[in-house]
């Protein structure tokens, strides 16, 4: 059992980079707060390691835990900079956040540099990393999750039967009982994308800086649409990479991960098709999807070496998300699809060996990522909302519907949202750029086109002819890259919303 869980807890963080009663409204932010006491320094070890050979500053911020009551509890977050590198064209700050919620962010920085970030915008900008409240150095929080748990995935399991949905319901609400029974600090209700953005802007007050820009994936762009709605005189270039949609991610949201699903996975079966002879995995598109099927269908009956269905399913949304994954999971298909016990076994020693990296999704954060999702926007809780809903999508969305429609710790969380989302807001400055590909599977371009909307003539909306999640510098379009790169140099928006073919 300790494999199979290892398993799915390993490609659970691959799939989340990266899901009653009256609310009283927290104010955003009236007058420019008091500056938050910083202490400066080494950056922690881990951090480090992860960031070289670049070399990270960081730093403590201290902030209120409940923004209702700030002379209240105060908690820390530590931040990171990597300084611009022409202090003639400096511009100002550059916040970034890796998604999730519970993606830690401090050598986020160092990452994107490694991957190519443009000199023009490292010259201008101090790169502040983070790790948002609850998360890593900030603060953690705790739900005492193990690898024994029957909670381990930020995606509930694909659901074969209607029995299965009431498995899942139990293990949910026993996942919610152990979050309640750990918050003995009573952080976990104060974990929201509202009160997130409102620690940017201390952040910001902290960095002495008058305004930040901002690039966000994933999660991130919910943060960073928060961000330029509550404070839009102070959010200067902002750049939401890889859009959900709103700023939270609700029972909706998590559900259009089937839709991203059914419209990535044919980038793969073309690759496949074309490999026909490599893994025989079907002569075309249409013989690879059923390939998929199949495989999962077997497995659903008869696991190999503790791969079943479900863990089959959520390994191939996981492996969407770049196509320099698609080999590995070409090979894994082959494995599955002939009941290969040991490449089974390989795979899942070959996981394990990940549990110190950074793919092994820890109980810290799925706390984050449970908290900040249950406590920003209502659930519904009746199971029967849910099995429906499973019902409806295993047919609308036959490769993946099962599982996000089904049943999370949202519907028995302990905690009612303290306040309503944070709706986006379309009066402000024209400074919010929309990048979103045509396939990807945990943000569908639906969600860039339901932000574009929402933001009005604030936004404007780069879609991009490619496959996978993250498009600027993470991607491969030219034409993406350089309308961001403009963006965050110059300012310059494009007139209209824009079409970037593959290159």
């Amino acid at each position: 059992m300790k494999r199979q869980l290892s398993v799915g807890q390993s490609l659970a963080l691959l799939a989340v980079l990266g899901l009653g009663g009256s609310l009283a409204p927290v104010p955003a932010a009236a007058e420019e707060p008091e500056t938050p006491q910083t202490e400066r320094g080494r950056c922690p070890d881990d951090v480090v390691a992860e960031a070289a050979p670049t070399e990270l500053r960081c730093a403590t911020v201290t902030v209120p835990l409940d923004y209702a009551d700030p002379q209240g509890e105060q908690i820390d977050l530590t931040v990171s900079r990597l300084a611009a590198t022409d202090p003639d064209k400096r511009r100002g700050v550059l916040m970034l956040n890796p998604g999730g919620p519970g993606g830690s962010g401090l050598a986020l920085s160092a990452l994107l540099v490694a991957q190519g970030l443009p000199s023009s915008v490292t010259d201008r900008y101090d790169l502040i990393g983070m790790d948002t409240r609850g998360i890593g150095h900030s603060t953690p929080v705790s739900c005492g999750f193990t690898t024994d748990n029957p909670y381990y995935t930020n995606i509930p399991p694909y659901a074969v039967d209607d029995a299965a949905v009431t498995a899942q319901a139990k293990a949910a609400e026993q996942a919610a009982e152990q979050c309640a029974d750990n918050d003995r600090d009573g952080r976990l209700r104060h974990l929201t994308t509202a009160n997130t953005a409102r620690d940017l802007d201390r952040i910001r007050a902290a960095l002495g800086e008058e305004k930040t820009s901002y690039l966000g994936y994933s999660y991130g762009t919910a943060l960073g649409a928060a961000y330029a709605s509550m404070f839009p005189e102070r959010a200067d270039r902002i750049v939401l990479d890889s859009n959900i949609g709103d700023t939270h991610l609700d029972r909706d949201g998590m559900r259009r991960y089937a839709l991203g699903m059914e419209q990535t996975l044919p980038a793969f079966a073309q690759w496949a098709a074309r490999r026909h002879d490599s893994y025989g995995l079907g002569r075309t598109p249409e013989q690879v999807r059923a390939s998929y099927l199949t495989i999962a269908g077997t497995l659903d009956r008869a696991p190999v070496a503790g791969i079943d269905g479900s863990l089959f399913r959520l390994l191939t949304f996981g492996h969407l998300f770049k196509q320099s994954q698609y080999p590995k999971l070409a090979q894994t298909w082959q494995a599955m699809r002939e009941g290969d016990e040991a490449a089974a076994l390989d795979l899942s020693a070959a996981q394990e060996e990940t549990a110190d990296g950074e793919l092994l999704p820890t109980d810290n954060a799925l706390a984050v990522f449970l908290s900040v999702t249950c406590n920003d926007v209502e659930w519904p809780e009746n199971v029967n909302t849910y099995r429906r809903g499973v019902a409806e999508d295993r047919e609308r969305y036959p490769l993946y519907g099962a599982a996000t429609a089904n049943i999370t710790p949202c519907a028995f969380w302990p905690y009612a949202p303290a306040e309503p989302p944070v709706e986006v807001e379309a009066e402000g400055p024209r400074n919010v750029l929309l990048l979103q590909n045509l396939r990807d599977a945990p943000t569908p371009h639906r969600g860039g086109k339901m932000l574009r909307e929402k933001f009005g003539d604030r936004a404007r909306l780069v879609s991009v002819d490619d496959s996978g999640h993250g498009v600027y510098v993470l991607g491969r379009n030219s034409c993406a890259l350089n309308a961001a790169t403009r963006h965050l140099v110059e300012g310059g928006m494009p007139a209209k919303d824009t079409f970037c073919r593959a290159d």
